[in-house]
């Protein structure tokens, strides 16, 4: 599958993260604390190439931060690309987990029923309807933070490719700190298998708070 945001991806490494690549965080849209345009004057300070606001269920963030930074590039200010980004929960080798939609149509029938401010309910729920309705919007599909979950992330992630996830979010900082870092080792493990299966490696800062540096 043909994406323009492959080739970033295919950029990702340990360092992308904060000041580079953003793919994950929230905003007041959903369960945030930052409105969006504070975001986006946080992801300007810090230099960001790209940015994804992947609030739960709502996308209703991307509408006021992609104003904000066309009225900042109108001015002469350099903005990052702002990808439509949002997360969804569902089953996954029946495990609750969040799917990272990225660079979707925003608007598009298919995730209709992931964007109504909570999770979906029957067919809906399944991993496997997920990933068919973001390519359906002509998005990537990838796992969130595949550490976080009751079940091993080799599991989940070898389940992910064979349904056809385009990747999953390899750098997360585990230990929840004020200044985001990855967690060595089990962010490693996860970059590693992901290459062994050929998927793409995301990075995000999951901001709730009021620092776009930290969680």
């Amino acid at each position: 599958m043909s994406h323009p945001l492959r080739a970033v991806l295919a950029e990702v490494h340990p360092g992308s993260c904060p000041t580079e690549l953003n793919f994950h965080c929230h905003t007041t849209c959903s369960d945030g604390s930052l409105q969006p345009e504070a975001l986006g004057q946080q992801a300007v300070a810090l230099g960001l190439r790209h940015i994804a606001v992947t609030d739960h269920h709502s996308v209703a963030a991307h509408g006021p931060l992609g104003a904000w930074f066309d009225r900042q590039r109108q001015a002469g200010q350099t903005v990052p690309t702002l990808w439509s980004g949002m997360e969804i929960s569902c089953l996954l080798e029946g495990c609750l987990v969040h799917v990272l939609a990225l660079g979707f149509e925003l608007g598009h029938a298919d995730l209709a029923p992931y964007s109504q401010g909570q999770a979906a309910i029957g067919d809906a729920l399944q991993a496997s309807e997920v990933r068919r309705r973001i390519h359906g919007a002509g998005g990537l599909a990838l796992l969130a933070h595949p550490g976080r979950y009751r079940l091993p992330f080799q599991r989940l992630i070898a389940a992910a490719a064979a349904q056809g996830f385009d990747g999953a979010e390899a750098y997360y900082d585990y230990a929840m700190q004020a200044r985001w870092s990855p967690t060595p080792l089990v962010c490693e493990a996860i970059a590693q298998q992901l290459s062994q299966h050929g998927l793409l490696r995301s990075c995000g800062t999951d901001t709730h708070g009021l620092e776009l540096r930290g969680r």
